[in-house]
């Protein structure tokens, strides 16, 4: 669990980063676009006040160079000239194909009252016109880039992430296969050793009674060196009924339980519940969610095994009346070096997903808990049309 906690909190702290420097970015941005909207409208009130110094017949200045300047160097910004009546006198910097079309006029002369405040030019005469503009080009621009950079750096981030996902889940599929492989055969000699051993002693007359128990025990090793060849390829899958293979793992695990841990079972169905399975790794899996469960129960509990038939499906339902898990963990427990025990791996419940998910196209989940009052592991199985 340790290391799966200090993984979360270096992906969490790489989030916080990156969203520091996206909001960082958001308002440098925020501020240059409000300095390049202010300087704008400066633009624009000097361009009114060079219109009413051009338009004032009276005035003393007899160079208009200087406002004739102001007038033409306003390139950028759109701008449109309207009288008190709203009928445009004049525009500037709009598109050129569309300037002939009064709609298009219209329609940019009400986006520009939305987003700005007129500018009015008071002539001498009384008369008043009004100046309205929108955001140049390049103050828009400015506007959107920081999200685009922001969207691209995501939509990277995010292809990124999936490579190397990819990549990591193709390497650890060799770590597995290669883990497996070796195991398989670390334990497989001692295991033909000791069968070879186990028929000398039958025949040297040995103890009946501790032969059998022996033979019990070298079939449990055979059948642990047979998971593990069987993990790291794909599994042979065959028609079995599901209810036997349950039997036989809840009277191994009950063997094995604590006296103050009952077990019950409700799938008693008149005919064979046919699943495709490969019995050794299945077996596995209702293992691990029996231990998971008497780990959870701590003392006194009830562990109960059902089974129910939803369609193509076959449910199998695994409850305990142990602490409980979080809702927060209920997809965590499934992920590789998760564990709440001091001396745990965390494999116990990713092999079980992976046997589950990959191997026989079914579900495993967590159908609901609640603290100190127990859970239910469900495994969903596509069932297989009787003979």
């Amino acid at each position: 669990m340790h290391i799966y906690l200090k993984k979360q909190k270096w992906k969490l702290g790489l989030f916080v980063l990156a969203a520091i420097i996206g909001v960082s970015s958001l308002l440098v941005t925020d501020s240059l676009v409000k300095s390049l909207a202010r300087e704008e409208r400066k633009k624009i009130e000097q361009w009114a006040e060079a219109t009413r110094v051009i338009a004032d017949v009276e005035t003393e200045f007899h160079d208009f160079t200087f406002f004739l300047r102001i007038i033409e160097d306003n390139e950028t910004v759109p701008v449109i000239v309207a009288n008190e009546e709203g009928g445009i006198l004049e525009h500037r910097n709009l598109n050129p194909a569309r300037t002939g079309n009064e709609d298009y006029l219209q329609r940019q002369l009400e986006s520009m009252k939305s987003k700005n405040d007129p500018i009015v030019i008071e002539f001498d005469d009384g008369v008043r016109q009004f100046i309205y503009y929108k955001d140049s080009r390049l103050l828009v621009w400015l506007v959107w880039y920081p999200w685009i950079q922001l969207l691209v750096i995501f939509l990277y981030l995010m292809i990124a992430y999936y490579a190397f996902s990819v990549s990591r889940k193709a390497e650890q599929n060799k770590v597995w296969l290669g883990m497996s492989k070796e195991t398989a055969h670390q334990l497989g000699t001692p295991t033909s050793s000791l069968m070879a051993w186990l028929e000398l002693m039958k025949e040297k007359g040995y103890d009946r009674g501790l032969l059998a128990e022996l033979e019990k025990d070298i079939n449990r090793l055979e059948k642990i060196t047979a998971r593990f060849s069987k993990i790291g390829s794909r599994p042979v899958l065959e028609p079995y009924n599901v209810m036997d293979v349950l039997d036989n793992t809840l009277d191994y695990i009950r063997n094995r339980a604590p006296q103050t841990v009952s077990f019950e079972k409700d799938y008693n169905t008149p005919v064979p519940v046919l699943v495709p399975l490969n019995v050794p790794l299945f077996e596995w899996v209702i293992e691990n969610i029996f231990k998971n469960a008497l780990d959870a129960i701590e003392g006194e509990g009830v562990i109960r095994v059902s089974l129910k038939i939803a369609g193509d499906h076959v449910n199998i339902d695994i409850t305990d009346t142990g602490r409980g898990i979080p809702r927060g963990r209920f997809k965590t427990i499934f992920k590789p070096g998760y564990t709440t025990r001091r001396n745990g791996w965390g494999l116990g419940l990713s092999l079980s997903k992976r046997i589950i998910e990959e191997y026989h196209g079914g579900r495993i989940f967590v159908l609901n808990s609640t603290l100190n009052g127990g859970t239910t592991i469900r495994i969903a199985l596509n069932h297989a049309n009787s003979p």
